[in-house]
């Protein structure tokens, strides 16, 4: 295969590929296209006139010049028909142009599925009555497979999907694309982004591209980890993050178990926390074994929380699959979960054995989640880094693309701006770390009025960072240009600068709660320069409110 920008999806009918395929190519932001659709498309004429008026060598013929003007477009997801890979040509183009990957299940689930969607047409049009013509359709469907499935093994990659919903199958799909089917994939031994020093020693935040599966388990042991390991991760990244962490930690030859929590800032709460103590009781866990957060912020929080609390602390480590968590909440240790008032109201500073960063990750975010993620990143330079904001200004489009070499290199310059910052800075005693929170006071506000919920994390973060440099400028701290700088690096990056539907007085009290509050007053992080934040309080509190209020759409 010599070009990683076509992904083709063959197997029998009803093994799932169209429903697959669109979500791969949404996951992937491609295009997809149905190979049948394609052809009635092109041709004007639908299958069934095509094999009738044409016979079964007609359609053969024009699935061949589909293919072969399909095999020449990029960023690509095919989804085949259920007889494309027994036409030599066809299947030699396709496994040379892209990555092939079968779709496989079981007679039963097949003949369940196809009579499911009777009412669909398709190549196989001619064949779905045939199934069902003797009410025998599992054996009929048996016998074809059995024939055809000389040529389906021939595919880089089979995935069964019997038990796999279509989200799971897609990120399967992914998976196997990022293994295996980039001629022009950047990889190498991780970085070594940083080493954070703190109090209770040191450790290292590795970042590279493609790096979970092959290097977790053998990390894990390299930390000195003896005895079992237990994967904490969200509905979301359990396909595929969590399982390839678990397969990562089995060939290392560790026990492992995994605990799987409903996706969102809603399950960091004492309550969820109370639900995992009591599985971690049940499999008797020992100080001698370790916890691994596989996923975002609320991943990492919550697990890390855990693992500082239960047994008075057993190891941890991070393995960050978010931007956010990437670049920030998964280094330095703060660990905490939500109260209805407030965020990380409840919480500990417990540092991981190690950070490990597989920055591949980022290709299955969807763009949302992707785009919240760089306001974390936007401000680290924005408040501590100007060489920062001339690379997110310069290569934007590369960065929002996820360029491999360029996205890694960024997400590990990040990381070692956060570790030189908690390193000097653990438990934020001289103020320096308070810089981090650059756009979190009212960004916190936004998230707890909204009732977590309504923005994420880095959208909060972006309004917060737009109303600190506006209450910075009237405060007489920030230049007038930064804010339209800033303005402009938030737009190139699809970031809001402004919230609807809260109530602002909601903001201010949830602010007035926040933990950076001091004697009353609330600590701000206004920018003098780019790349330099400085720490004020006294900021006056109509003019506070005044700005929060015309944050409001």
């Amino acid at each position: 295969m010599n070009n990683g920008s076509r992904i083709f999806l063959v197997g029998f009918s009803g093994a799932g590929k169209s429903a697959v395929g669109r979500r791969v190519a949404h996951l992937l932001g491609w295009e997809f296209v149905d190979q049948d659709e394609y052809i009635v498309e092109r041709s004007g004429i639908a299958v069934e006139r095509i094999f009738a008026d044409e016979g079964e060598e007609g359609f053969r013929r024009r699935e061949r010049e589909a293919i072969d003007e399909l095999s020449t477009r990029d960023k690509l997801v095919v989804s085949g028909g259920g007889g494309v890979m027994l036409q030599e040509e066809c299947r030699t183009t396709m496994l040379a142009t892209g990555l092939v990957v079968t779709l496989d299940a079981r007679p039963e689930t097949i003949s369940a599925r196809l009579q499911a969607s009777q009412g669909e047409k398709g190549a196989e049009g001619m064949v779905r009555p045939m199934l069902a013509a003797d009410g025998n359709s599992n054996n009929r469907i048996e016998s074809l497979k059995r024939e055809r499935q000389w040529a389906y093994s021939l595919a880089d990659w089979t995935i069964t999907t019997d038990r796999l919903s279509v989200e799971q199958a897609a990120h399967e799909v992914v998976r196997a694309w990022r293994r295996v089917g980039r001629a022009t994939t950047w990889e190498s031994d991780p970085l070594l982004a940083a080493t954070v020093t703190v109090e209770t020693g040191a450790y290292p935040v590795l970042v590279g591209w493609d790096i979970l599966e092959p290097q977790l388990g053998t990390r894990l042991l390299a930390a000195g980890v003896a005895g079992r390991v237990f994967i904490i991760c969200d509905s979301n990244v359990i396909h595929p993050y969590g399982r390839a962490a678990q397969r990562s930690i089995h060939k290392a030859g560790l026990e492992v178990g995994l605990f799987t929590f409903p996706a969102g800032e809603a399950s960091k709460t004492l309550d969820t926390a109370s639900v995992i103590y009591q599985w971690l009781a049940e499999q008797r866990v020992e100080r001698r074994d370790a916890i691994v957060a596989v996923g975002g912020g609320v991943a990492g929080d919550l697990a890390g929380f855990i693992a500082a609390t239960y047994l008075r602390g057993i190891k941890l480590v991070q393995v960050p699959t978010s931007l956010t968590a990437m670049v920030d909440s998964s280094i330095g240790g703060k660990t905490a979960v939500d109260l209805p008032v407030a965020k990380n109201l409840v919480g500990a500073f417990y540092h991981p054995e190690f950070v490990l960063t597989d920055v591949s990750a980022l290709t299955t975010l969807p763009g949302r989640a992707l785009r919240e993620g760089w306001g974390e990143a936007l401000k680290h330079g924005l408040a501590l880094d100007a060489d920062l904001v001339d690379i997110y200004e310069s290569k934007a489009d590369s960065l929002m693309a996820l360029e491999p070499r360029l996205t890694t290199e960024v997400v590990a310059r990040n990381a070692a701006v956060k570790a030189r910052i908690v390193t000097e800075d653990e438990r934020e005693t001289s103020g320096l770390r308070m810089l981090l929170n650059y756009g979190h006071t009212i960004g916190h506000g936004v998230e707890a009025a909204a009732g977590y919920n309504e923005y994420l994390h880095g959208e909060a973060v972006a309004i917060g960072m737009t109303g600190a440099a506006r209450l910075g400028m009237a405060f007489g701290v920030t230049p007038a240009d930064l804010v339209e700088r800033q303005a402009l690096l938030l737009k190139r990056f699809g970031l809001p600068e402004s919230y609807t539907d809260v109530e602002p007085e909601s903001i201010l009290e949830s602010m007035s709660r926040d933990k950076k509050v001091l004697a009353g007053q609330v600590s701000w992080v206004f920018l003098e320069s780019v790349g330099h934040g400085v720490v004020y309080r006294g900021v006056p509190q109509d003019l506070i409110a005044e700005t929060v209020r015309e944050l409001r759409d």
